[in-house]
């Protein structure tokens, strides 16, 4: 469990049809946004009442991806990890033979020769797990529909989508821990600002991505090279076509401020204006 909208109502879905016989089982890989994790555990370990088990396993993932720069490698990796951080877990219980999963209908369709998604391309051959996939048919807007017939809270079904590889695919190229660091910082000051300024209910999807490329600033009246943030808000229903959400220049200009000055390490923000298509929602 991501933590994600999809995989919340696939935890929702199964502790209505088998309570306690559902361990939900959530991997910190070390690329959640900032106080993910703290949340999944308040929401789905006290909230909910879940059969919870938290797995750090942030160093093991990190090493596994140093010096990887393919997106697709490291999707691989991620979701390969997963199912065996997942397999560790269910050897140390009895009786565990499915796996389920927030695969939506958008996964299935975009990793027919656009991009493997952890969900569906980056599965290992052997796995051991029989596959559970409630809402593999759905859109993002249908799988929230349902959500809110569980009686999950209002603030997770609507929450910003983040795919199951995380942080791993907004920090392109080869992951390194200063870059995913400041990835992460940026990412918190966006979201904090639109909470602020009323654009989170009204945006389907932001987020910053960090490239592996520096440029040359001036910081302290010094030379100062540093990573360019990008920061991407788009609008859409379904997730197979989005919009570009048009933001106060005022606004962009104060997040900008804010991001040069607090996060060590970026220099530059830039503003992804490209639709879907031609681009994917997602840099990687």
């Amino acid at each position: 469990m991501s933590g994600g909208v999809d995989s919340s109502v696939v935890a929702a879905l199964l502790i209505k049809a088998v309570g306690k016989q559902l361990v939900c089982v959530h991997v910190n890989h070390g690329l959640m946004r900032k106080g993910e994790s703290e949340q999944v555990i308040e929401v789905f370990g006290k909230e909910l009442d879940a059969n919870l088990i938290y797995v750090d396993a942030t160093d093991r993932f990190l090493d596994l991806l140093a010096g990887v720069s393919a997106p697709e490698q490291k999707r691989k990796i991620i979701g390969g990890e997963f199912i065996k951080v997942f397999d560790e877990e269910a050897s140390k219980l009895e009786g565990i033979s499915f796996l389920a999963q927030g695969t939506i209908y958008p996964d299935i369709l975009e990793s027919d020769g656009v991009k493997a998604h952890h969900n569906v391309g980056g599965l290992p051959e052997d796995m051991q797990f029989e596959l559970v996939e409630p809402v593999k048919l759905l859109y993002k807007d249908e799988v929230r529909v349902v959500g809110e017939a569980l009686g999950l809270p209002h603030g997770m079904v609507y929450r910003q989508p983040f795919p199951g590889p995380g942080l791993g695919v907004r920090c392109l190229g080869a992951i390194t821990r200063d870059r995913l660091h400041a990835l992460r910082e940026a990412d918190a000051i966006l979201r904090e600002e639109f909470d602020k300024n009323g654009l989170a209910g009204k945006v389907w999807q932001y987020f910053i991505a960090v490239p592996d490329t520096k440029s040359v600033g001036v910081k302290d009246g010094k030379r100062y090279e540093g990573w360019p943030a990008i920061i991407r808000a788009v609008n859409t229903t379904d997730a197979m076509s989005a919009t570009i959400e048009e933001i106060p220049y005022a606004l962009l200009h104060h997040i900008t401020d804010r991001i040069t000055h607090e996060v060590d390490g970026i220099n530059r923000v830039l503003y992804d204006l490209t639709p879907k298509p031609i681009g994917t929602i997602e840099w990687e």
